[in-house]
């Protein structure tokens, strides 16, 4: 399996759009067209997931800089999701924190 990133999309262009430009190099498993959270508008980006990754390989050689619309699009292998922290601190930078508040009086 191969799962690739295309960006740079109208936001106007439909996830089934995106399937038969991929679908020419290979079996396509899936596609996601990422939205905003909270107003549910395209944000420009999304994934293919293709079942081969010798036709996942193809497909972003022929297909980055094609255009689809009037855009060019950027398609490159997906890269991992990075780790999110919670809250931006993990439990012992906060008693640690609230530690140093002590030893300096406050």
């Amino acid at each position: 399996m191969k799962n690739i990133f295309v960006g740079n999309l109208d936001f106007n262009t439909s996830e089934e759009a995106v399937r038969q430009l991929f679908a020419a190099y290979g079996r396509v498993d899936r596609v996601t067209i990422v939205r905003d959270r909270d107003t549910d508008q395209p944000r420009g980006f999304g994934f293919v997931e293709m079942a081969s990754s010798e036709d996942g390989n193809k497909a972003i050689a022929a297909l980055n800089g094609t255009l689809l619309g009037d855009r060019a699009l950027n398609v490159n292998e997906a890269r991992p999701r990075p780790q999110r922290s919670h809250g931006g601190q993990d439990a012992g930078s906060v008693e640690e924190a609230a530690h140093a508040g002590k030893q300096r009086g406050n």
